[in-house]
């Protein structure tokens, strides 16, 4: 899974997703690409399982970019912890994303495998995404 090698502050406040995404919301390594059509946060986990069910369906053949990386650490309080004691321990790390942002790209295969892979890949986000060709 991907996280971070080193944070300057261990824990981060929340902040707020607004706006389109202007970095990163166009095609620039591959032929195809997935594109994230609302403001969210995407996790480690789901970026791993996206990657893998590509990897898969792909085999060997074609090449593929994430861009995105997870680098907002997640607190959680542990169960039935009452309230106050602070801030809960790092949980898990996310990265967020706004609409219109590209998150994953794919080449050098045929454009109905490319397809049929992002949407593999689709399944495994929270977010509603869309196929997109350069």
């Amino acid at each position: 899974m991907l996280f971070p090698k080193k944070l300057k502050y261990r824990k981060q406040c929340k902040g707020r997703i607004k706006g389109v995404a202007r970095k990163g919301s166009f095609i620039n390594f591959g032929s195809y690409g997935l594109r994230v059509e609302e403001n969210g946060y995407i996790n480690a986990r789901q970026i791993e399982a996206s990657r893998r069910a590509i990897i898969r369906y792909l085999r060997k053949g074609g090449k593929m970019w994430i861009r995105i990386f997870p680098h907002k650490p997640i607190t959680r309080k542990g169960q039935e912890v009452p309230m106050g004691g602070g801030k809960g321990s790092v949980d898990h790390y996310a990265c967020p994303v706004k609409e219109g942002r590209i998150i994953i790209e794919i080449d050098g295969i045929p454009e109905d495998k490319a397809r049929e892979a992002l949407r593999k890949a689709s399944d495994k986000f929270s977010l509603k995404t869309k196929f997109l060709k350069k």
